[in-house]
């Protein structure tokens, strides 16, 4: 099985974009999210995880804004944009497509 830690290059920004599809969530919700919701197979660490959402927000794909956590601590909560919208529609799109491409060749008889 593999390393939890380890997810797939290029798949970070299509699961951080889905998650947030779902709604607006602070950063470490994110992350929480994204592991409940793959059964713990992703686990976005945060030295992964605020490095790609700055660069999704520097993307225009994600909009975050300063709130309070439910511990009443100041938290940066992220919303997908209408960019971001579009964005995830490519990305799911390419994913099935590398998917099934995967899937084919793991399928194949030798």
């Amino acid at each position: 099985m593999p390393d939890p830690s380890e997810i797939l290059q290029g798949t970070l920004d299509l699961l951080i974009l889905r998650t947030l599809e779902l709604g607006p969530m602070h950063g470490l919700g994110v992350s929480d999210r994204i592991k409940q919701i793959t059964r713990g197979v992703f686990v976005v660490k945060a030295g992964s995880l605020f490095p790609a959402l700055h660069r999704l927000e520097q993307s225009d794909w994600i909009q975050g804004e300063w709130g309070e956590s439910e511990n009443r601590r100041k938290a940066k909560y992220y919303a997908l944009t209408r960019t971001g919208r579009a964005q995830l529609e490519k990305e799911k799109r390419n994913w099935t497509r590398q998917f099934s491409a995967v899937n084919r060749l793991l399928e194949s008889e030798s």
